[in-house]
């Protein structure tokens, strides 16, 4: 199996881990003389025993990550320097009076919009750049 099916069997594994818990909860506890749909025994071991396969299956997604773990680190810090770079405040001009004020603001930046758009613009390619490579690694790289 390779990282891109691992990673797509890790979240069944979560979805199946969460539904699992849910029957265990949700059918411990009946009123007498009515009916379980699920033992919760049954479903809290299921719980268990896929719990211990997701963990199995992300230490063995881990070991074969180490290779590019710098790139899977840069992907995610850029996505959130981008993220605070559209977030920046690159209001300048004179701005509406707000309320209490008598005379308007002026604003003036030390970065503009099209200065934060082409960095944007630039940190964006790069994503893409590592996105293909880490698409290729995962698709190509087999667990052990």
């Amino acid at each position: 199996m390779n990282i891109k099916q691992a990673l797509k069997k890790k979240n069944v594994l979560v979805n199946e881990i969460k539904q699992e818990f849910v029957k265990a909860n949700t059918y411990n506890s009946v009123e007498v003389g009515n009916k379980r749909a699920y033992s919760s025994r049954t479903a809290l071991q299921s719980y268990l025993d896929k719990t211990n396969e997701l963990i199995a299956l992300k230490t063995a997604i881990h070991i074969a990550n180490a290779p590019v773990y710098d790139k899977i680190f840069r992907l995610s810090e850029l996505k959130s320097v981008v993220k605070y770079l559209n977030a920046l405040n690159c209001q300048e001009g004179k701005e509406q009076n707000r309320y209490g004020t008598v005379e308007p603001r002026i604003l003036e930046v030390e970065m503009d919009i099209v200065e934060r758009d082409t960095m944007v613009k630039a940190f964006e390619a790069e994503i893409d750049k590592l996105q293909d490579e880490l698409d290729f690694h995962n698709a190509t790289t087999e667990l052990k």
